[in-house]
């Protein structure tokens, strides 16, 4: 059964008696920083969007997370990778808006995502995360950017961690692991 709706209208019917969900949980993974990678997820674990942001202050990027959070439909989860005055701005946000939160480390998303042979060193870590990063934006069907800054290839598997942690994802897909 195909049931059509709108996002501007979610209460619209299909004619069979079905709804289309009001609800439609996401999940935005940030790479901390003045320089921050951000990657938004849905419910089926594919990722929406992704994008590199240069708040350059920490004023501004008070006021960008404020707006950000508020452009996102139906942020459940918000994954943070990193710490300092610059996570405070966005866990502060979260409380207030109760989003769930989740803060890690790299070691933390390399070791769930990464074999060990391509972590022994730093540059390595952050090479095959960026391949990485691509099989996930191709997995989840989106056009393939033609730069992924390392902020945004991390922001993305910082995301692919958290859909597996919350379970919207029961184990990494075949198509990521080579």
């Amino acid at each position: 059964m195909s049931i059509l709706c709108s996002l501007a209208n979610p209460e619209a019917s299909s004619g069979v008696g079905e709804r289309c969900p009001v609800h439609m949980p996401s999940l935005l993974a940030v790479d901390l920083g003045v320089k921050t990678g951000l990657a938004l997820f849905n419910r089926d674990g594919r990722l929406l969007w992704c994008r590199s942001h240069n708040f350059g202050t920490i004023k501004r990027l008070r006021e960008g997370v404020y707006r950000m959070l508020g452009d996102v439909p139906d942020l459940s989860i918000l994954v943070l990778e990193g710490g300092g005055a610059v996570a405070e701005v966005w866990e502060r946000e979260a409380k207030r808006r109760s989003i769930t939160l989740y803060k890690i480390s790299a070691e933390e998303w390399r070791k769930k995502l990464l074999y060990p042979r391509e972590q022994r060193s730093g540059p390595l870590a952050k090479h095959n995360a960026g391949h990485l990063a691509r099989r996930v934006v191709a997995w989840s069907r989106m056009a393939r950017p033609t730069s992924l800054r390392h902020d945004t290839a991390e922001a993305i598997l910082v995301g692919l961690w958290g859909v597996l942690e919350v379970g919207w994802l029961k184990k990494l897909p075949a198509e990521l692991r080579q």
